[in-house]
């Protein structure tokens, strides 16, 4: 499967990443700026596994999150 992605390093972020899922089907992943380098790959491969897993169509946060960072830890 293709993702087509764009990555976004903001200075003005209060949470590690953020996903967008844009109108056409690519999606924007904002990533904080002031994290060291090991930190903004941890927040981008977590923001991969949101978008590799569908998690757009789901509705329970908590189950989503759990699901991720397991997934996380096995890379």
């Amino acid at each position: 499967m293709t993702i087509d992605y764009q990555v976004f390093l903001m200075d003005d972020m209060k949470t590690n990443e953020a996903i967008v899922e844009n109108e056409d089907g690519s999606y924007s992943i904002f990533i904080n700026e002031r994290l060291c380098e090991n930190k903004r790959l941890k927040s981008f491969y977590h923001a991969m596994t949101h978008i590799e897993k569908n998690d757009f169509e789901k509705e329970n946060v908590q189950i989503i999150e759990d699901d991720a960072h397991q997934e996380g830890r096995a890379r």
